[in-house]
């Protein structure tokens, strides 16, 4: 370990050298790296050190002493301490580069590739007002019950109305369920003495069609006035087409409970996506961000070059909205998802598109993929869109074992994504042939990331 020369409370100054994965400045004193949040590179900081741990130390801007020409204005602290907006402070244009950096820097360390290129992040015209989707907690704060988002690193509730980053309507749809659960005294959960009932509200929009969809989550099967709430709600939200009580009485962190009722409606809403149209229920996965996922999808179609003679798998399928992308252009493409309730919605929008290339198994995607390689299935595309924590190594040999001409990994997590890739070319069966970041979450550090990977010998 590296000898420290400064202690918690120190205040020093230097120079911003780089960004950290989640976008906080980095510099050094004597060799030992500090991370210092809201700091960009190239900016002379005086800064306070708060934390010192065995590899890093962690500080706060206490002045600047000079300042990044890619700062540009924030719209409020409040969105510092909550952490929704973490580079707000960054100039959009220079947070997609942040973005390609950051991926082009996991494949170089973790691929080890360091002359593969990564292309410019694609990006929004309008880099706000994109999230289709909020989950907002909700909770007692001066005696009112009160909806925000948590402070950064608590659950200290600070009150909000304007997310910035949501879809306006839903914002407001928040104010008005908060106003009406208000009038009828209905007492939020205060999760310290497990009592109270409210404990969060989800909103969902479909981008495309206007419908909203709305979850209370609650801390008990009763919710107090329910029928005049679902009246009132209606009544100022006629978008709503959707109205779920989900229960939740756990002391978890986790927001949704196993059980759920309709309380008006039906448990879905419709949106559309690359022209088709989907149900999707309060339990489903579905990207917050429908235009940028339209970017995403056919850069994803575009790098499978498709054929009609191509069958498909699609693995950690969801709702089919891939899927159904790439039936469009491919002979037949099998789903499969492990969550069972997406598989079923999966199966209404097939055929609710009347798109009938398609079958769909509610299965692990590793067991899946080794049984089919048992069975003799030989795909010429395979595209994955596995969650933050990557492939599963069976799946990635049972990959390698069938051997597809092209395998498409749609990925969030690009440290993830540099390991498996580094481990699917390994084999010396692929090289990677194409990498596209794409911007799905504006303002933070998040991104979502396509590769391109072919047979050495097509």
């Amino acid at each position: 370990m590296r000898t420290v020369t400064f202690k918690v409370g120190d205040i020093l100054s230097g120079e911003v050298t780089d960004l950290s994965h989640i976008g906080e400045g980095v510099l050094h004193i004597d060799g030992f790296p500090i991370f210092v949040a809201q700091a960009l590179v190239g900016e002379h900081i005086q800064f306070e050190i708060d934390h010192i741990g065995q590899h890093r130390a962690f500080g706060h801007v206490i002045r600047w002493l000079s300042k990044s020409p890619d700062r540009v204005e924030i719209a409020d602290t409040i969105y510092e301490e909550t952490g929704t907006m973490p580079l707000q402070h960054l100039a959009y244009h220079a947070q997609l580069e942040f973005k390609q950096h950051q991926v082009q820097k996991l494949f170089k360390t973790v691929a080890q590739m360091p002359h593969i290129e990564v292309k410019p992040t694609i990006g929004m015209e309008d880099p706000y007002a994109y999230r289709n989707k909020a989950q907002i907690p909700i909770r007692m704060v001066d005696g009112q019950l009160t909806s925000g988002f948590y402070r950064r690193k608590s659950h200290d509730l600070l009150p909000m109305e304007n997310f910035i980053i949501q879809e306006p309507e839903i914002d407001r749809a928040i104010i008005v369920v908060r106003d009406i659960l208000r009038a009828y005294q209905v007492p939020a959960y205060d999760e310290y003495s497990h009592s109270g009932v409210v404990r969060h509200l989800i909103v969902r929009r479909g981008h495309y069609t206007q419908q909203l969809m709305l979850v209370l989550v609650t801390n008990g099967q009763v919710l107090p006035h329910a029928a005049e709430i679902v009246s009132e709600i209606i009544k100022q939200l006629p978008e709503v087409v959707s109205i779920i009580q989900n229960i939740n009485e756990e002391k978890t962190n986790v927001i949704l409970g196993r059980q759920s009722m309709v309380l008006y409606g039906q448990d879905y809403y419709n949106d559309q996506l690359c022209g088709h149209t989907f149900n999707i229920s309060h339990q489903s996965f579905y990207q917050v961000n429908t235009i940028q996922t339209e970017k995403l999808y056919k850069k994803a179609i575009e790098f499978a070059q498709l054929t009609a003679q191509d069958i498909v798998v699609d693995a950690y399928c969801g709702i089919g909205t891939m899927t159904l992308a790439f039936a469009e252009k491919a002979k037949h493409v099998y789903g499969v998802e492990i969550v069972r309730d997406a598989i079923e919605n999966a199966k209404e929008n097939a055929t609710m598109n009347q798109i009938k290339n398609v079958t769909f198994t509610a299965k692990d995607a590793g067991q899946w993929m080794v049984q089919q390689k048992n069975k003799g299935l030989r795909p010429n595309v395979i595209v994955v869109d596995p969650p933050r924590k990557g492939l599963d190594r069976k799946f990635i040999d049972a990959a390698l074992h069938v051997s597809p001409d092209r395998i498409v990994y749609v990925s969030c997590n690009p440290a993830t994504l540099a390991r498996d890739v580094k481990i699917i070319t390994d084999s010396n069966l692929y090289e990677v042939k194409e990498i596209q970041p794409v911007d799905m979450f504006p303002q933070t550090h998040h991104v979502e990331t396509v590769v391109l990977m072919s047979r050495v010998d097509k």
